[in-house]
C-alpha cells in the first residue's frame, strides 16, 4: 500500500516569530515526506495563489499599515480565502500533505493579540476566508525574539529591506510569542509548541516527532493483507 493510499489529506502549518526558522524545517519536512512516499504540497501566507500573491507585496510592504490593523485583517482573509478556495483544499481533497508557512494562527496574533482587532471581528473573518478548513497540525517554532530578529537580520543581509513586520520593536516581538503560546495552550491537540534554539537537524528531530504521531494517529493501524490463495493447491472435496 503506497504512503498516498495510507491518509486522507493532511495540513500542517508552521507558525512563530520572525526569524524563527519556519522555512528551513519546511524545507526539510517536505524533503523527508516525500522520501517516504508523500505527495506533498509547500504553500506560503500571505500568498501561496495567484489571487492571494497579488494581495502579498501590498501587505509586506507595508501599504496597508497606514489603514489600520482591521484592514490588515481583512486583506489577509481575502488572500486566506483564494489560498483554501483554490489550493489547501483541492490538495487535501486529493489525498495529499499541505504544508502551510503561516496560516490564521498569525492573524489572530499579527492583528489581534498584537494590534488592535477585536477577537469577533477576527472570528468572523475567519470562518468566512475559511469554511471550515483548519490545519490538522500546527507546529509553532519558539524562540527568544531576541535571536529570532538577530537571525532574521543574518538572513536579509545589508541589501534587502526589513518588510512590514520583521521591522518592528521587540517588545512587539515578546508580545507576539507569548500570543502563539497562549494559543498553543487554548488549543493543544492541533497545536504543538517546538523549542527553535539549537541547531537545523536538532529542531527538525523535535519537529519530526511531532508529525510522526499525526500521521500514526491519522492514518490509523495498518490493516492486514489476507493471504493470496495458491492456484496450486487443490481445495478439498466436501464429504
Amino acid at each position: 500500500m503506497t504512503a498516498k493510499a495510507r491518509h486522507e489529506g493532511l495540513f500542517i502549518t508552521f507558525e512563530g516569530g520572525e526569524g524563527a526558522g519556519k522555512t528551513s524545517q519546511i524545507t526539510l519536512l517536505k524533503e523527508k515526506l516525500i522520501k517516504a512516499g508523500y505527495e506533498v504540497i509547500v504553500t506560503r501566507e500571505p500568498g501561496g495563489s495567484p489571487g492571494a500573491e497579488a494581495v502579498r507585496h501590498v501587505l509586506l510592504s507595508g501599504a496597508a499599515e497606514p489603514f489600520g490593523e482591521e484592514m490588515e485583517a481583512i486583506l489577509f482573509s481575502a488572500a486566506r480565502s483564494d489560498h483554501v478556495a483554490t489550493v489547501i483544499n483541492p490538495a487535501l481533497q486529493q489525498g495529499h500533505i499541505v504544508i502551510s508557512d503561516r496560516f490564521f494562527d498569525s492573524t489572530r496574533v499579527y492583528q489581534g493579540i498584537s494590534g488592535k482587532a477585536s477577537p469577533d471581528f477576527l472570528q468572523n473573518l475567519e470562518k468566512i476566508a475559511c469554511a471550515g478548513t483548519a490545519p490538522h497540525l500546527t507546529i509553532i517554532l519558539d524562540l527568544d525574539p531576541k535571536e529570532g530578529m538577530k537571525r532574521a537580520g543574518e538572513r536579509r543581509g545589508q541589501l534587502e529591506v526589513a518588510d512590514r513586520f520583521e521591522k518592528e520593536s521587540l517588545k512587539l516581538q515578546k508580545q507576539r510569542r507569548q500570543g502563539f503560546l497562549d494559543i498553543a495552550k487554548q488549543e493543544p491537540e492541533r497545536c504543538k509548541v517546538i523549542d527553535a534554539s539549537g541547531n537545523l537537524d536538532q529542531v527538525f528531530e523535535r519537529v519530526w516527532q511531532e508529525v510522526e504521531k499525526k500521521l500514526q494517529r491519522k492514518q490509523g493501524p495498518a490493516t492486514k493483507k489476507q493471504p493470496a490463495p495458491n492456484p496450486g493447491r487443490k481445495a478439498k472435496k466436501a464429504p
